[in-house]
């Protein structure tokens, strides 16, 4: 198996994104895509989605970019912005992207979008740091 499946399957086996319902769909460096289909029972007393579905979904896309490179990432700091409400029924992506590194730490940018009509439903700015030791080591 090659590293970058090994890795792969390393994310995939997340527990609590599987309990969720939130689907890792694109694992590359540096990069991921989640996405999740709101159900009746993650919306608030609003009737509108929970600002922690939201931000739980916002942090495995998080998660699998900052881990995406075989080393043990770990979050410092979560800056979320909601944006815009969301209901049962929507489906949400998650794509988060490497925007810096620097000795153990990392800057990721997060957007969550209705995937339908693609607007902005939040947005975050996370730091991470990378610990000294590998999951799937560096061949």
């Amino acid at each position: 198996m090659r590293r970058a499946e090994k890795i792969e399957n390393y994310i995939q086996n997340d527990p609590f994104a599987n309990q969720l319902g939130a689907t890792v769909a694109i694992i590359k460096p540096g990069h991921s895509r989640v996405t999740l289909t709101v159900t009746d029972d993650m919306v608030n007393f609003h009737g509108m989605t929970h600002g922690g579905v939201i931000f739980a979904l916002g942090d495995i896309a998080f998660a699998a970019a900052s881990n995406s490179h075989g080393q043990t990432a770990v979050a410092l700091n979560v800056a979320i912005n909601y944006l815009k409400a969301s209901v049962s029924g929507d489906r949400l992506v998650a794509e988060a992207r490497e925007q810096h590194t620097s000795g153990p730490t990392a800057l990721y940018d997060i957007t969550i979008r209705d995937d339908r009509t693609g607007e902005l439903v939040a947005k975050s700015h996370d730091l991470v740091y990378r610990k000294k030791e590998w999951f799937v080591p560096d061949e």
